[in-house]
């Protein structure tokens, strides 16, 4: 269970008025008015869509228009030709080197976000509201910035293209070229706009409640695991959850970073909604599918009585023929399983 859960905002209309283009519209700018109108003082704000400057100018806060990045005149846009501002957690080192700009979200959140955080999560510690306040830029802000700003998820050709983002759902709210209706009107480009607003806060109360209300919570199960590890395995490679569905895996790789372990964790044991023992090669940081250390390839792909015979460890009962993850009928046998996969590793 989680001590933290989300606050229902009071129903406050705030007389201020924000500023953003007209015109087609993109997430960057949908996602920070939508974090704005959290905030007191911008509570359900009027949104006035414009590139006229002289209507910009009587805005309380203007995004994303109006070539001017100052936040002591609240005026967030990063279209200047020597805007290169990204973001930083304020810790040396961590975040100098990102590729991504700010856009239009990024800057919003930068200064606002995380008082948009206390906002929803009013008792949350300073630590927390830090950690949570990276993880959702990582998590969900940064791809707005990165697809706003022109930055490629690879330096290589990409092997597919994902479509299904929350800046592709956004941008295909826009009115199509040769959109109408029966009755041949073409649709409301600021209606449409609201849509993609609700859609960009719906996508980001999902990330920070899921973060707040468990992965927070899952961080301490996660950190004992890590310091306990040689309780597991003499190694220190093999750590294991007393319980299922632990969100672990960006945790550990910071947890493996604050208490210098060496050498870094292999295998991660758990169980399933079922009650097996799932033993799950951590993947390589930074990597969707490349581990530290796979299960054996003689196991791959095998099941059941023909996986016993090939581990000689009682109640194997699968290996995915990637290699990634393998299942036993209890802890003793997982356990097996991941050192002989470390033994493995050394022949």
């Amino acid at each position: 269970m989680s001590d933290f859960k989300r606050v229902k905002l009071d129903e406050r209309v705030s007389t201020k008025v924000i500023g953003t283009h007209s015109g087609s519209f993109q997430a960057d700018e949908a996602m920070g008015c939508f974090l704005l109108r959290v905030l007191p003082e911008y509570r359900q704000s009027k949104i006035v869509r414009s590139r006229d400057l002289a209507v910009l100018d009587t805005c309380d806060i203007v995004i994303d228009v109006g070539g001017t990045y100052d936040h002591t005149k609240l005026r967030y846009d990063h279209h200047q030709r020597d805007y290169d501002e990204r973001f930083d957690t304020g810790k040396e080192g961590t975040d100098g080197d990102r590729c991504t700009k700010l856009s239009a979200s990024g800057l919003v959140y930068r200064h606002y976000g995380k008082e948009v955080i206390q906002t929803y999560y009013p008792t949350l510690s300073k630590e927390h509201v830090d950690l949570v306040y990276t993880k959702i830029y990582n998590s969900l802000l940064e791809a707005l910035d990165a697809i706003d700003t022109g930055v490629e998820m690879s330096e290589n050709d990409l092997l597919y293209k994902d479509t299904t983002g929350l800046s592709s759902r956004v941008a295909r709210l826009n009115p199509r070229w040769n959109e109408v209706d029966e009755n041949g009107n073409t649709p409301d480009y600021d209606e449409r706009f609201m849509e993609a607003s609700k859609i960009c806060g719906d996508d980001f109360l999902s990330v920070m409640t899921r973060i707040v209300e468990s992965d927070l919570p899952a961080r301490d199960f996660v950190e004992k695991a890590v310091v306990g590890r040689h309780e597991t395995d003499p190694s220190g490679e093999i750590i294991h959850f007393p319980t299922g569905g632990l969100p672990w895996k960006g945790h550990l790789y910071e947890l493996e970073k604050i208490h210098s372990i060496d050498p870094l964790i292999k295998f991660v044991l758990y169980t399933d909604q079922g009650g097996m023992w799932r033993v799950q090669a951590v993947t390589v940081e930074g990597k969707a599918f490349e581990n530290r250390l796979s299960l054996p390839k003689a196991w791959r792909g095998v099941r059941d009585d023909d996986l016993e015979k090939v581990t000689k460890i009682k109640g194997s009962r699968f290996v995915h023929a990637a290699g990634f993850i393998g299942g036993n009928s209890n802890y003793e046998g997982a356990l097996e399983m991941a050192r002989q996969a470390l033994l493995a590793k050394e022949e």
